[in-house]
């Protein structure tokens, strides 16, 4: 009987293991309950049941998403330790960070998640409606405080390009991501926030204003920051990476996967939830996608001469 417990015993753990082993990791380089976490979230379990294995998200914060991806980075590249990301540490931080721990060749390109236009938020009580209304805030009481996921992150970026253009006052205040920065927004520590609209009717946020071209068929009634004599076009986008050295066919079955979670229902409602418009790109579009992402922020950020302490 002791032996059969045993045998019961160790082959339980030999079961356990053999999971563990057979697991895929979706690590997200921001803090959970933001929209890069829900993302995730939404996609692992369709991609695990393509690729008959259990996927997990884990979070690994920090230093504007630049842990995290390090961490991918230096994984092995069997295709069981994946990468989602936001645009910051892979199209700005590169030109951000001279002390940068990665590089983007660190890194292959998977899929592109979604695209959504940033959108700068208010808490109700803060009294901001309009752009107009931030500028005034900010001369009136000689500045103001904005919230961002850490520095050389999007809401970081085209806050202080806002602060250059406008010439008003702002102080940043980097969190480890976008649900903490939205709980700061709500305890009116800071006065404004700028990212993925995703946490807006969640939390009952009032929008500011949207940096798109055109108003959106997700908030109609917003107007655009030009509408409101500010020209800035910017979007956030989210995508899905693997080790540089994972092997072609593991990719390919990546690329599957991913195309296939992002056409489930539930995926699809998700998004919708997060005000983020599905936008699949498989790994050469996806590549060549983030090679325009990271000219065009080279640009921004030597233009306006942001430098990380700004």
């Amino acid at each position: 009987m002791r032996h059969c417990l045993l045998g019961l015993l160790f082959y339980g753990v030999a079961m356990a293991s053999a999971v563990a082993q057979n697991a895929s990791t979706i690590v997200v380089n921001f803090g959970s309950g933001g929209s890069a976490d829900r993302m995730a979230r939404l996609i692992a379990p369709e991609m695990g049941t393509v690729l008959g294995t259990q996927v997990v998200v884990k979070n690994t914060t920090g230093a504007a998403g630049a842990i995290g991806a390090t961490e991918v980075a230096r994984a092995r590249a069997d295709g069981t330790t994946l990468l989602l990301t936001t645009t910051g540490p892979m199209a700005i931080q590169p030109h951000f960070r001279a002390d940068l721990p990665y590089r983007v060749a660190d890194f292959a390109p998977v899929c592109l998640l979604g695209d959504a236009p940033v959108m700068m938020m208010a808490a109700p009580v803060s009294g901001i409606r309009s752009v107009a209304d931030l500028l005034a805030r900010a001369r009136r009481d000689n500045g103001i405080n904005y919230g961002s996921a850490g520095p050389g992150s999007i809401p970081h970026i085209v806050m202080a390009a806002l602060a250059q253009s406008s010439g008003a006052q702002m102080t940043h205040v980097p969190f480890r991501g976008s649900a903490e920065a939205i709980i700061a927004l709500l305890r009116d520590d800071v006065s404004v926030y700028a990212d993925l609209p995703g946490g807006l009717r969640a939390n009952n946020l009032v929008p500011v204003g949207v940096m798109a071209a055109a108003r959106t068929a997700e908030f109609p009634e917003t107007p655009t920051l030009r509408e409101q004599g500010v020209d800035m076009v910017y979007s956030i986008w989210a995508g899905l990476y693997a080790p540089a050295a994972t092997p072609p066919a593991t990719l390919a079955r990546l690329e599957a996967a991913c195309r296939s979670a992002l056409g489930a229902a539930s995926v699809i409602d998700g998004f919708a939830r997060l005000a983020t418009p599905i936008t699949f790109r498989g790994q050469a579009d996806f590549a060549a996608f983030q090679a325009a992402e990271l000219e065009k922020f080279r640009q921004v950020i030597q233009s306006a001469g942001l430098r990380p302490g700004d």
